[in-house]
């Protein structure tokens, strides 16, 4: 009576008061930091002035933020409820960009809702992580090593990513696919089954090369060697390296940076925010803003690690790698340690439906850490 009397308590729904005491208030410190390190950078991208980037970024800020804390108090059984109809929802999405999305800078990847343009291929991030979570909560360690166990979550996963790829949008597209793998991994698929699908990825390779589009092949090759095209394809890069390699050790100061005031570094506010930012405030400056996404890394993992429910270490793992492969690759990419791709950098780069998709995603870690004492029904990867 005694035990049951405990579990009934251990499962109980918190009300708000106790929800608010129970967020990770370091968590979202480090949130709010990159925020006005971003709030900086753009209004010195703009030279000194809150427009036209420094003060959209603030004001989307405290909506995205309001909504964070939103859906941090939301109760976690209605994420596992809506997960399946959250995840066909963003995909009907994605198909109408393909019948009537906006065009720009050469990409259909948007929905001009008029007030602002929604980048669906940014949401199904999230509902790929919530549908697959709800669907491995469902199933039994036999069932996921099993081939018939996969087919449905790994088409569930490819679909997407391949409307997403002839949008084009290639990078977004393998995160979306990298992250699934994470989940794939954490459930206990075999190892084997992972190699035989790399294995078969670099079978399709030079086939796949021959459907990239000149832009995309140009961007490999270019990774390969910046200078074969200094002033064509290698500029980005080049221009990015010049104004990392400039800033030094504490940077030529706020305000100061000429790469970018010389409109030398190009796209300075959103994909290359963090050249400009390690040119103005140096090696110092850059390490900065890794370790404070590093330290909000290690907190989503330690989260999740700590939580009972088998759904909600699933969304934390798959929303926190997710959030892992726009830093890496973003800093990657203005380092010249993978090819250029449009992947902005979360918090500091200019970006709409980007900073929503990322702040969407810390609201429900926080839910799942702030509710990681609910038993959903599973408790164990070996279940």
């Amino acid at each position: 009576m005694m035990a049951a009397m405990y579990q009934s308590n251990f499962n109980r729904q918190l009300s708000i008061k106790e929800k608010f005491f129970k967020l990770s208030f370091a968590y979202i410190l480090c949130i709010v930091l990159l925020a006005l390190i971003g709030t900086l950078t753009l209004y010195s991208a703009a030279g000194g002035a809150m427009t036209p980037w420094a003060k959209n970024h603030i004001v989307r800020f405290v909506f995205c933020f309001c909504l964070m804390i939103g859906l941090a108090f939301v109760d976690v059984k209605v994420y596992l409820k809506y997960s399946y109809l959250a995840y066909f929802f963003v995909l009907l999405l994605l198909i109408s960009v393909e019948v009537f999305g906006h065009i720009g800078m050469g990409a259909q990847r948007w929905i001009d809702l008029k007030v602002f343009k929604l980048q669906p291929s940014e949401l199904m991030k999230i509902s790929m992580v919530l549908f697959l979570a709800k669907y491995f909560h469902s199933s039994t360690l036999h069932q996921i090593q099993t081939i018939k166990g996969i087919i449905a979550p790994f088409l569930m996963a490819l679909f997407p990513a391949i409307l997403i790829a002839f949008e084009p949008d290639l990078g977004t597209s393998l995160m979306l696919l990298f992250t699934a793998m994470v989940i794939f991994f954490a459930v206990g698929v075999q190892v084997w089954k992972f190699c035989l699908g790399f294995g078969g990825l670099l079978v399709l390779a030079p086939i796949a090369w021959h459907f990239l589009h000149d832009y995309q092949k140009n961007r490999v090759l270019t990774f390969l060697n910046p200078e074969r095209d200094p002033l064509g394809s290698g500029y980005h890069i080049i221009q990015a390296k010049i104004a990392l390699g400039s800033g030094g050790v504490f940077g030529k100061g706020f305000l100061n940076g000429t790469q970018s005031y010389l409109n030398f570094l190009p796209e300075k506010h959103t994909d290359f925010i963090f050249t400009m930012l390690c040119e103005e405030f140096g090696f110092v400056g850059g390490v900065f803003v890794i370790l404070l996404n590093l330290i909000l890394i290690i907190y989503g993992y330690l989260f999740a690690y700590r939580i009972t429910s088998y759904y909600g270490k699933l969304v934390v793992i798959g929303l926190n790698t997710n959030y892992f492969m726009y830093v890496f690759i973003n800093i990657a990419m203005v380092l010249g340690l993978l090819p250029v791709v449009g992947i902005p950098l979360p918090l500091v780069s200019y970006g709409g439906t980007a900073m929503l998709s990322v702040m969407i995603s810390f609201g429900m870690i926080l839910c799942m850490d702030v509710n990681h004492h609910i038993n959903l029904g599973r408790q164990s990867f070996n279940d």
